[in-house]
């Protein structure tokens, strides 16, 4: 009588268990499913994924169409919204979970001062960063695909060197002209600092008036911008993510 006694409390015991680990079971796939859904709502609301590569896991960031600054695009711009991106790239630095980023690029340039502040965030990190230039990488552009520790860009993809321009009200006198000029000088010293072109080189591609029609500046290939000192390498998504993880494992 006892024996059946306890061969019922085993039993019992045992359904518990079984229960108990179907139930985590499907906690566990419930969880892995609302990951995917945010993730997915992550991508497709700012461009970015996190994913594991091997051991380590790297976030990557999308910059597209037109970085958007103080102003709002109008509707149907696509564009990269610096309020959104520079907490992203605050929380890749401060978390322990991830081990480097990866920034691609497409963008058609946009708001210097928003360009320039995402480039200075990124060239500040101490997470390993890369990025690469697919499509273009144009104006404000060029800081940010330099501003990585390093940068890849693909052969058909292209780069526009160009002056500040300026949209709106600009007035006549010598301060606006002051402005503009220390604007660009600011440009300059972030792409030479964090790049192999010198000053010279850059005004010069800068400036030159027999490329682009009815305005001034350079249009560069992916291979010109390796050989000009631009960008580090030529090379893809393979070629990127390989670096990026020869980085993180120096780093270790």
């Amino acid at each position: 009588m006892l024996k059946d006694e306890q061969t019922g409390d085993e039993r019992e015991e045992k359904h518990e268990q079984e229960t108990g680990k179907e139930g985590r079971e499907e906690e566990q796939a419930a969880c892995s499913d609302e990951r995917q859904a945010l993730q997915l709502e992550n991508i497709v609301r700012s461009g970015a994924v996190i994913t594991r590569r091997g051991r380590h896991t790297i976030h990557t960031v999308s910059i597209i169409g037109q970085v958007e600054g103080h102003y709002q695009l109008g509707e149907g711009q696509k564009s990269t919204k610096y309020e959104q991106l520079i907490p992203m790239l605050v929380a890749a630095e401060n978390s322990e979970a991830i081990d480097g980023l990866l920034i691609i690029l497409n963008t058609m340039g946009g708001d210097v001062e928003a360009g320039l502040a995402i480039a200075e965030l990124i060239a500040g990190m101490k997470t390993p960063t890369v990025s690469l230039v697919l499509g273009g990488g144009h104006s404000i552009g060029v800081p940010l695909a330099v501003s990585a520790k390093r940068s890849f860009i693909v052969t058909s993809a292209t780069m526009t060197l160009h002056p500040v321009r300026m949209n709106g009200l600009v007035l006549g006198v010598n301060q606006s002209f002051s402005y503009f000029y220390r604007m660009q000088d600011r440009i300059i010293r972030f792409i030479c600092e964090h790049s192999k072109i010198s000053p010279e080189r850059l005004r010069e591609l800068m400036l030159k008036t027999d490329e682009i029609a009815t305005d001034m500046g350079s249009v560069i290939d992916g291979e010109q911008a390796v050989k000009e000192g631009l960008i580090d390498r030529p090379g893809g998504i393979s070629e990127a993510l390989e670096e990026l993880e020869q980085m993180i494992l120096e780093n270790e």
